[in-house]
């Protein structure tokens, strides 16, 4: 009588287990409850960088000014630029290089986002942007001009 009891009891589990290392399931896989993990995958970053990462951003049509005022602690660089047209928005320097001065020219792009609709020419006076952009003296202590590039031109100072 106890083995008619005993026989099911091991039968059964090791059916069970049996059938289940034949799924494609890991975690139900009784061969992989013990296996050490193997190597994880690492998601890598595509060349260039993120869609979203990329400034869409043109470069202003012309650098007409560029000026540098003292400031506590550093200067502040001061750029006026003119776009092809009225309605650009989000203008701001970006340094190329990293930040770090080549050759002594520290050196930043004016750039601009283009307007989501058409818009007229307007007069120069309507289409000015300006932008500005604090130095510290430690971030100047390499640099014996700093330039600012448009698309047309661009315009150079010695701090």
């Amino acid at each position: 009588m106890q083995m008619r009891l005993t026989a099911p009891l091991i039968l059964i589990p090791t059916l069970v287990l049996s059938l289940s290392a034949c799924s494609g399931n890991a975690s139900l896989n009784p061969t992989t409850w013990f296996a050490p993990s193997g190597p994880k995958k690492v998601a890598l970053i595509p060349v260039g960088g993120f869609e979203q990462d990329l400034d869409r951003r043109y470069l202003i049509d012309q650098v007409t000014r560029v000026e540098a005022m003292n400031s506590p602690g550093g200067v502040i660089v001061r750029a006026t630029g003119l776009p092809p047209r009225l309605g650009y928005w989000d203008a701001s320097l970006e340094a190329l290089n990293e930040g770090e001065p080549e050759d002594g020219v520290l050196t930043y792009e004016f750039r601009i986002s283009e307007p989501r609709e058409h818009t007229n020419n307007g007069r120069p006076q309507q289409r000015e942007i300006h932008v500005g952009k604090f130095l510290s003296h430690n971030a100047l202590r390499e640099v014996k001009s700093i330039r600012i590039i448009g698309t047309r031109n661009s315009k150079t100072l010695r701090p």
